[in-house]
């Protein structure tokens, strides 16, 4: 088998669905299989994938064991030469897998690859490529400034060797996640992407930022007000840094300063979007019960970029394909107030996230 696509899910169960949608069409023509972990959801993920998704292999743990020990179980269970850790609040373009493993090809010591990830609005998500996080720059970015945490010396659609690499979307050969021992599971939640990056570079592998495709990532990177955020990272870097670098009092000192000045100025920094004044369905045929759940009134409208602010664009994967949808969220000329959503093919829900920092929003429009 060519290529083995490892999902973790966690409570998303509508995400998921989308995503591995996404992953079927873009692996019709390959060799592939899909790996579905859940980490003992208490929504109707594995009902779900049970009903809709037979051939999809799943295993269901009993309890939330983390994003390393889980993905490592996937992983285990995998037969393609080649692997892809997936976030379940992802998008891909039917043609992702096939020109990576076309790159693939053209490098002899090829570690990790990522790709350009944006969020649910089109906007590009700078942890897709980022530089080995010292200890000055992490203390940086404990406290708010990321300019030397993201790769930032590589443009956003260009092809180049990077540091390290975001865990919601990694490719790679099989052997070299096992060469690697996989994920640390000293691990937890974040720093698990970071040390198996920097291993493959100690490891004398080359990782990659490949610009020329990408990818939709839903929930992007917690804000760095965040408290409980804060607390993670530390504790990630911690783990990092007893494990490649030499203990650094005064790192552990700036962090638990930059921790304590998060929790007394803690701010929201979630934009507040405007209400929808239009839907514009973006199909050549209106869905009638899609159109009698929705609020405000709906447009068809399959071809122009012009919209009213505060509007909210549908996108219909099954007329449009999930590239096309990719491509046109990328470069529509929207407004701040301009909002997004996905109709996935065969189902009953519109999908989508007007920010990186939450979840996102599902409208259930037929039950039956």
């Amino acid at each position: 088998m060519n290529l083995s696509i490892i999902i973790l899910n966690y409570n998303v169960r509508y995400f998921l669905e989308l995503c591995i949608k996404s992953v079927e069409a873009a692996i019709c023509d390959l060799d592939a299989e899909i790996i579905v972990i859940d980490n003992n959801s208490s929504d109707d993920s594995c009902k779900m994938l049970k009903e809709k998704f037979p051939r999809i292999t799943v295993i269901e743990n009993k309890e939330n064991v983390g994003f390393s020990k889980a993905n490592n179980q996937g992983v285990k269970q995998a037969s393609g030469d080649y692997i892809c850790i997936l976030n379940p609040d992802t998008v891909i373009a039917e043609d992702t897998f096939t020109k990576l493993l076309d790159f693939a090809k053209t490098k002899e010591n090829l570690g990790i690859v990522g790709c350009k990830l944006i969020d649910g609005i089109g906007e590009f998500l700078p942890e897709s490529k980022r530089n080995i996080p010292k200890v000055k720059v992490a203390t940086e970015k404990i406290l708010g400034n990321c300019k030397n945490y993201y790769a930032n010396h590589v443009d956003e659609n260009e092809v180049a060797k990077v540091a390290i690499l975001v865990g919601a979307f990694m490719f790679m050969k099989r052997d070299v996640f096992v060469e690697l021992k996989g994920f640390d599971e000293d691990y937890f939640m974040y720093g698990e992407d970071i040390d198996l990056s920097y291993t493959a570079l100690k490891k004398g592998y080359d990782n990659y930022y490949y610009g020329k495709t990408t990818v939709i990532h839903f929930k992007g990177e917690s804000t760095l007000k965040d408290k409980n955020y804060a607390r993670r990272f530390f504790n990630a870097m911690q783990i990092f840094y007893s494990k490649h670098f030499k203990t650094n009092k005064m790192f552990d000192l700036m962090v638990w300063f930059g921790i304590k000045m998060a929790y007394t100025f803690r701010k929201e920094q979630i934009h507040e979007v405007k209400k929808t004044s239009m839907y514009y369905f973006m199909s050549s045929k209106m869905n009638p019960k899609l159109e009698e759940r929705l609020v405000k009134p709906v447009r068809l409208n399959s071809i122009s970029n012009e919209f009213k602010e505060g509007s909210e664009i549908i996108f219909d994967a099954i007329e449009l394909g999930y590239k096309t949808i990719i491509e046109r969220l990328s470069k529509i000329d929207r407004k701040e107030s301009i909002t997004f959503k996905i109709l996935p093919n065969n189902s009953n829900y519109i999908i989508g996230s007007d920010n990186s920092f939450t979840q996102g929003e599902v409208i259930i429009f037929d039950k039956n």
